[in-house]
């Protein structure tokens, strides 16, 4: 009887302390999709959560420059462990290809990301009512973020001005270039303070530092929530950028309920 009952606590203890699995979501094939307002088709892949609930509406994160973030070990490594370990949660994101989807080595970046009436036209009239077709996405502004780096952190900025209608998390990666960060920083300074949450990060080796940082003195004055990151030794570029997923996501993200 004894060695019964031992033998029976000792493999509940084994069980119990067996590795489980880890939560992985699921990144989609590339979608495409007509833009009247670019005149053009763009492209985009959605990163779905793992053991998603029925009847729930999940948040939603865009990311432009999404070729770039989807780089093996970026953000969906990230996304990963972050909502395994409740730390944000769960969510959809989606990685919007800047490139052009019949010659990827055509990049649109400069003329999308600079402030672009018509690009904020592409996502808040397209590209979001299409996505709330196909995934159970929430449609509150509370449960929508963008994020993007350089220019297409400048982007994130222009849709803090353009669009605060329909996004609340605005995330920037060391946004450039100086000189148009600073238009946008007036842009900031001479509107009505919006309810935003806002990601800003910089390096401090050859990166837009000194804007960066009167950018951030701005939003801090005009009494925006505000959370600032200085990359110590880190220039402008992904070995800065890619330290600094997390942090952006915890910026802008709530934590699991416990």
């Amino acid at each position: 009887m004894l060695n019964r009952t031992f033998k029976t606590v000792a493999l509940a203890m084994s069980m119990c302390c067996l590795p489980l699995t880890a939560l992985a979501g699921a990144l989609s094939d590339t979608i495409r999709i007509a833009s009247k307002y670019m005149g053009y088709d763009l492209q985009y892949r959605v990163y779905t959560p793992d053991r998603i609930e029925q009847g729930v509406k999940y948040r939603i994160l865009l990311l432009t420059d999404g070729q770039w973030y989807i780089r093996p070990g970026g953000m969906v490594a990230v996304l990963d462990e972050l909502i395994e370990a409740r730390r944000i949660e769960p969510i959809f994101a989606v990685f919007v290809d800047s490139r052009n989807p019949d010659d990827l080595g055509e990049n649109r970046r400069n003329e999308e990301f600079m402030c672009n009436p018509q690009y904020v036209n592409f996502y808040t009239a397209e590209l979001l009512p299409s996505l709330y077709e196909q995934y159970p996405i929430s449609v509150d502004r509370e449960d929508t973020s963008i994020l993007g780096l350089s220019f297409g952190g400048l982007n994130s900025a222009c849709f803090g001005v353009l669009a605060s209608n329909r996004f609340y998390g605005i995330g920037m990666h060391s946004p450039a270039s100086a000189r148009h960060l600073r238009v946008v920083a007036g842009l900031y300074e001479e509107n009505d303070t919006q309810p935003l949450k806002i990601f800003l990060s910089a390096g401090t080796v050859n990166d837009n530092l000194r804007a960066a940082r009167r950018f951030r003195d701005v939003l801090e004055r005009k009494g925006y929530e505000v959370t600032y990151i200085e990359a110590k030794g880190k220039a402008h570029n992904w070995e800065n950028w890619g330290e600094l997923l997390d942090d952006a996501l915890l910026a802008l993200l709530p934590a699991a309920p416990n």
